[in-house]
């Protein structure tokens, strides 16, 4: 109990700043919708609990969080390890989630790069490939600023003392991005039935 008594203590000032950056969330929702739904696609990279934080939100998005909707074009590059073992077999760990950007980002697309410390090679290769790409790049980091923060056009950072307390309000902000994603959908979806009508 006395484990638990600790995280709750460090989750609570985590989640506060995580509703300060609320218009983050938001914003994100609302892009991440409007590129989805025009066929655009959102990659996800991360390592360990990242690596589960990314696979959690392409499956939202993939599926569906609340509203029920049409699938939406997600990859968690952390999950293809046929992929993954063959790269890094031959180009090197570094490579793991790049090579895939490589494959599968468009001008456009978005990539979803999570790293509690904020240094990892492999996402930070995966960063700047996203770049050179023309994709956009959000980060999930621990304490910023981090090389990660530094990589991203934006970024939550969750100022947290233990890895364990991170990874929890990611996933909180993992949910509440999907959540702003279906609200804004629904929007879209609403204004194409209206337009339909009117025509």
């Amino acid at each position: 109990m006395s484990w638990i008594s600790e995280h709750v203590a460090e989750l609570n000032p985590a989640l506060d700043a995580l509703r300060d950056q609320g218009d983050v969330v938001e914003r994100w929702g609302r892009d991440l919708a409007r590129l989805l739904w025009d066929g655009g696609r959102l990659l996800a990279a991360g390592n360990g609990g990242s690596a589960a934080e990314a696979q959690h939100l392409t499956a939202e998005l993939v599926g569906r969080f609340l509203a029920e909707r049409r699938a939406l074009s997600a990859i968690a590059l952390c999950a293809e390890t046929s992929s993954l073992t063959a790269i890094v077999n031959d180009y090197g760990a570094d490579e793991m989630f790049a090579r895939q950007v490589e494959a599968h980002g468009r001008p456009g697309d978005v990539l979803v790069a999570l790293s509690t410390s904020g240094t990892s090679p492999n996402v930070l290769r995966a960063a700047e490939r996203a770049r050179d790409r023309d994709m956009t790049v959000w980060a999930l980091t621990g304490r910023g600023p981090n090389p990660l923060t530094g990589l991203a056009h934006e970024s939550i950072a969750v100022d947290a003392p233990s890895t364990a307390a991170v990874q929890a309000v990611h996933l909180v902000a993992v949910h509440a991005v999907c959540a702003a994603v279906d609200a804004h959908v629904g929007a879209l979806v609403r204004r194409e039935k209206h337009l339909r009508v009117s025509a």
